[in-house]
């Protein structure tokens, strides 16, 4: 029986992991005793969590909701963390052999170093550790000779085309997108998008803020930096293309022209059991693949005049250093304006472009490093928006 330290457990990914080890453990063909479970403030699902899975500890971020927890579990035998530091304990967990980091932003960097320290196997869907501190991260792996294990998608899919073959042999990295819900429409159009729009994913279920970002497609920007990391490629090996039918979910091309692809049912819970089972393939909870309802796949470029954030993402891992760190920490800052509808759909762009404008330079090589220059690009975004600009004060 291997055992998981699941943080951000009651979020999209942590449930569907959830499920996943709910089917393995019925199984029983590879059980998991879920160890630690760790959530940002959500105690009445955490509740319901521990109660079923019965793990030694659990972790909130926000600490009213940790005291708020400790009431509703005195019942129970489990230890009750709080904070970044009680995210870093659930992350180390001595007990623990897989770490699946599923928390959305910035705060799951930290985490990740900690169980890499713990010599833990990650099992990463936090993309913003590497996206900030992918230098950091990759140099802590290779420290402890460890592997990242990829859950995103797109990452995943690409983990699996590699698999029994030779990295030095790729030639390029080809990531698909599916377009998110807004593909072809021109850039004025998405003035008027309203977050209720952005939040209507055509393919997949996801978090809001993963949701968002999957509209303005700086997601698939966060991935191309996060891939740069995982697989050593330079970015210009990096192509991404969308992909409207979310049935290849990345694609390897080799020296040969040969190109390896991945496809499946667009269900996060293949990638997640991919990365609990692996290097085994079990049988799962997902449907199988019906080519022929599946029809005519379809694949474009992006349009990057439509969607700018693509673009900017693409520029910050050219540039290197902080900039990575600094756009995302100014995009996360800005979709949680948007989500409040402080600002408009396309001012999401346009924050992050004049925050890789501004960065401060340096080397992205110390974690102090990384966290100042995502704080300075929250605070200078936040100031941005806290000037009560319209949209069209931009234009």
């Amino acid at each position: 029986m291997r055992s998981l330290s699941l943080l951000g457990s009651t979020g999209s990914i942590g449930t569907q992991t959830l499920e996943v080890v709910r089917d393995l453990n019925t199984r029983g063909q590879r059980p998991y005793r879920v160890e630690v479970l760790a959530a940002h403030s959500n105690v009445t699902l955490l509740e319901q969590q521990v109660r079923e899975f019965r793990p030694r500890a659990a972790a909130l971020f926000d600490p009213a909701a940790a005291q708020d927890f400790r009431d509703r579990v005195r019942d129970m035998d489990i230890t009750v963390l709080s904070g970044l530091e009680g995210l870093c304990q659930a992350a180390a967990w001595e007990e623990a052999d897989l770490v699946l980091n599923a928390v959305v932003g910035m705060v799951g960097l930290r985490p990740t170093l900690a169980a890499l320290a713990a010599g833990k196997t990650v099992a990463l869907a936090n993309k913003e550790t590497l996206v900030a501190g992918g230098q950091l991260v990759m140099e802590a792996a290779r420290k402890q000779n460890l592997e990242l294990l990829p859950v995103d998608s797109e990452h995943s899919a690409i983990f699996q085309c590699l698999q029994g073959n030779t990295r030095s042999q790729v030639k390029r990295l080809l990531l698909t997108a599916s377009g998110g819900p807004f593909f072809g429409w021109p850039r004025e159009r998405l003035e008027k998008v309203t977050p209720q729009q952005a939040l209507s994913h055509p393919n997949w279920s996801m978090g809001a803020k993963v949701t968002i970002d999957s509209a303005t497609m700086m997601n698939k920007g966060l991935e191309v930096m996060e891939a740069r990391w995982l697989f050593g490629l330079p970015p210009q090996c990096i192509q991404v293309v969308v992909h409207r039918e979310s049935i290849v979910h990345s694609m390897v091309e080799y020296q040969d022209n040969g190109v390896m692809a991945q496809l499946g049912t667009p269900d996060m819970r293949l990638p997640i059991q991919y990365a609990l089972a692996y290097p085994d393939r079990l049988p799962g909870p997902v449907r199988e693949l019906d080519l022929f309802a599946a029809g005519a796949l379809h694949f474009a470029p992006p349009d990057l005049e439509a969607f700018p954030c693509l673009a900017i993402a693409l520029k910050a891992l050219e540039q290197g250093g902080l900039a990575p760190a600094a756009v995302n920490g100014a995009n996360e800052r800005a979709v949680e304006a948007f989500l409040k509808e402080q600002i408009g759909f396309m001012d999401i762009a346009r924050l992050a472009e004049e925050a890789l404008a501004a960065c401060p330079q340096g080397d992205a090589g110390s974690l102090e490093d990384v966290l100042a220059a995502d704080q300075w690009a929250r605070q200078r975004t936040g100031e941005r928006i806290g000037e009560g600009l319209s949209p069209s004060a931009w234009l």
